[in-house]
């Protein structure tokens, strides 16, 4: 079938045309030489451009010859396939939809920049083109000159045929492993029940165990109650958040912290409706707990039983019918997602392109709404498609956006099959992930720790890196765990990165030191990424996030210094900074960072933006001399670097608990250049019960925020 059906075209369908085309192609061309190995299905593919969302360019090396990619209706256009080695290429298969290409060349290329021709026509002929080549490259491409109708190139299939001689390549694909649980709506619920009842045993409160978790759930309807414990994380597998319903409930509450939900980390839901028993859902969590694409048919209660206390969360691309009640959380983002109503704000929630927020009203009731986003990229997932075939959707980026992504269909974007990434173990080691993406495949990390002893290099442009049930990359040695090149639509999510007992110097970087490209296209994306420092057991790293790249979009992130379990203390698990911002035009909505010992943020790049912001300064100075930054009493939560002239944020919070003594003074909470392009809009700060104080919320303005009544200061702008 077409996935579009363009005006004036041919009334006979794909299927029909394509059997007659491959019939044709046998008899004159017969089919590919024995020796020769079909090298391209589901290999990384890209494009010059794309028609529209339903013809991406990873259609044409699918397999499926009812899926197709098309190009924009210009010359000259292009799509190009990555191999994962060198390969000698013998045969090309162009399996051309209507749209064929008139002059086009086939090329082969090492590196993906210097290209030599292997073939060359003025005289394409469409249907089912079989070309004898003979080239060597790990890259091969069609790059069409002149088209053969007025609309674009169009192609079932790219099929490139040849060997790679050693053969000793990873595989792509394959088993997600033990602690990936998946339902089929064939099982009794009662089997499904007894499963996520005992995993809920072990993690309940298993806040700094190794244990690992992701339930998966096929399209369907199931009727059960989940409820998520530590490193869990429940997913649907359909296209779209309405193919899998929950009849009952995912649940989180803090029966196992005393009715107190502030340590509710490290859990996850996504994907997936929800149609609650009495109506309403409760999701319970604090940092690190991510509620996306996710369809509540009732209302969402965020306060735990008894409505004790509760310290943020994150809700993205999600549709709730009635309405969202946080009563004692302190702070919430929610972004690009429909709501029925709102209940009540503590001291700081956020909206930014939400659908039925309430009016702009900061500090009373504590509201900051944006209408819209200004730029963003949903997080990939993996789903079934109708085959039963492993795929990772990968939304489109987007602009200036409201609701949910799939509010008027299908979310805009492309899917890569399950064979283009390396699936990881946790017994895989770094050099293994370094092979697997120097092969031109993607990762996919399954639930696990995952100890790291050289740098994992994601340097190929549009690399997908994905994590699913909270895997835990912990450095070995104090290497940096992962980097990326200065490179276009890197994207990384779902992954905790956990710092080892020697010192890192950063735990995740994206761009190397100087980077200097824009990506303002197909900017680098990072999406609930968390990183901790003590908890589990001592740990050290300088910082855990660094944004060298231009145009970077940070969605969510928790970057912690724990202040409580294992391997805590002030010299214990040291670290200076959460986040450090060298790139131009960054864009960052739900910025966690906590209890690190010199500034939290330091935001060097200009044109930068932050949509809620969350922290608390670190607990633990013994005393005010061993907290000080020069002559100024402590270190503010965020600093814009003086050279900035252009800086902007909306919905920020700090706020101190200086427990080992409550007579430290932080001079300020937010630290910034006076200059009209620096602009921030509805800050706080809030001293916890009067263990300390912040002098003043930004710069010399605002202020104190002090005493046992734990009421914030406010500031409704600056300057």
């Amino acid at each position: 079938m077409h996935l579009s059906r363009r005006p004036g075209r041919p009334s006979l369908s794909g299927t029909f045309l394509v059997l007659i085309a491959l019939v044709a192609s046998f008899l004159v061309a017969g089919p590919a030489a024995a020796a020769d190995t079909l090298l391209s299905q589901g290999r990384p593919v890209t494009a010059s451009s794309t028609e529209n969302a339903g013809t991406p360019a990873s259609a044409a090396v699918d397999g499926n010859t009812g899926t197709r990619w098309s190009s924009a209706f210009s010359d000259p256009q292009w799509i190009q396939v990555d191999l994962g080695a060198t390969a000698t290429v013998s045969q090309v298969v162009l399996n051309w939809e209507a749209a064929y290409g008139k002059a086009f060349k086939i090329q082969v290329s090492g590196d993906a920049a210097t290209w030599t021709d292997i073939y060359s026509t003025g005289t394409g002929t469409g249907g089912t083109q079989t070309l004898a080549v003979s080239g060597t490259g790990r890259y091969v491409r069609m790059y069409g000159t002149t088209r053969g109708t007025g609309y674009g190139y169009s192609l079932w299939e790219f099929q490139v045929y040849g060997s790679t001689g050693g053969g000793t390549g990873l595989p792509g694909g394959g088993d997600l492993g033990p602690n990936v649980i998946v339902f089929d709506p064939s099982m009794a619920s009662s089997t499904i029940q007894s499963r996520l009842d005992s995993v809920f045993s072990t993690q309940e409160s298993n806040q700094f165990g190794t244990q690992r978790y992701a339930l998966l759930f096929k399209p369907g309807g199931y009727n059960v109650n989940a409820n998520i414990g530590f490193y869990t994380s429940i997913a649907g597998l359909g296209r779209n958040p309405d193919d899998v319903t929950i009849n009952g409930g995912v649940t989180v509450d803090a029966g196992w912290f005393g009715g107190n939900a502030t340590q509710n980390f490290w859990r996850s839901a996504e994907n997936l409706s929800i149609t609650p028993t009495g109506g309403e859902n409760r999701w319970a969590v604090s940092q690190a707990a991510p509620f996306r694409r996710i369809h509540v048919r009732g209302n969402l209660n965020l306060a735990p039983s008894g409505y004790g206390w509760a310290s943020g969360g994150y809700i993205s691309d999600s549709k709730i019918d009635g309405t969202v009640g946080p009563y004692s959380q302190q702070q919430w983002l929610t972004r690009d997602s429909q709501i029925g109503g709102w209940t009540n704000g503590v001291w700081n929630m956020v909206f930014s392109g939400v659908v039925g927020a309430p009016a702009q009203s900061f500090p009373n009731p504590p509201y900051t709404t944006l209408a819209q986003s200004p730029v963003t990229r949903e997080k990939p997932y993996l789903y079934v498609d109708s085959s039963g075939n492993y795929n990772v959707f990968v939304p489109s980026l987007r602009q200036n956006t409201s609701g949910a992504s799939w509010s008027g269909g299908s979310t805009p974007g492309s899917s890569l099959p399950l064979s283009s990434f390396y699936v990881a173990k946790p017994s895989d080691s770094a050099a293994t992930l370094n092979q697997a993406l120097a092969q031109g495949l993607n990762l996919l990390f399954t639930p696990g720790i995952y100890h790291v002893d050289q740098t994992i290099n994601v340097t190929r442009a549009n690399t997908v890196v994905l994590g699913i049930g909270y895997p835990t990359l912990i450095p070995d040695n104090g290497v940096v765990p992962m980097s990326t090149a200065d490179v276009d639509g890197v994207k990384i999510a779902g992954l905790l990165f956990d710092a080892g007992t020697v010192n890192s110097p950063v735990l995740l970087q994206i761009g190397p030191n100087g980077s200097s490209a824009g990506h303002a296209a197909n900017p680098a994306s990072i999406q609930d990424v968390f990183f901790r420092i003590g908890g589990a057991g001592a740990g050290r790293a300088t910082t855990s996030l660094v944004v060298n790249s231009h145009n970077t979009l940070i969605d969510h992130i928790w970057a912690w210094r724990a202040d409580h379990g294992a391997g805590v203390g002030w010299t214990t698990n040291p670290a200076d900074t959460g986040l450090i911002v060298n790139g131009n035009n960054v864009t960052a909505y739900g910025l966690f960072v906590e209890h690190y010992q010199k500034y939290e943020v330091i935001w060097n790049g200009q044109g930068g933006r932050t949509i809620f912001f969350q922290n608390e300064m670190p607990y633990d100075p013994p005393n005010q001399a061993a907290w000080m930054n020069g002559g100024t009493q402590g270190y503010a939560a965020y600093k814009v670097a003086n050279s900035v002239t252009s800086h902007e944020a909306w919905g920020v919070g700090s706020y101190c608990y200086f427990n080992v003594d409550p007579s430290i003074v932080a001079a300020r909470g937010f630290e910034v250049p006076d200059t009209a392009g620096v602009r921030f809009h509805d800050l706080l700060t809030v001293s916890l019960g009067g263990n300390g104080t912040i002098a003043h919320v930004i710069n010399n303005t605002g202020g104190p925020a002090q005493g046992t009544a734990t009421v914030p200061s406010n500031l409704i702008s600056y300057p």
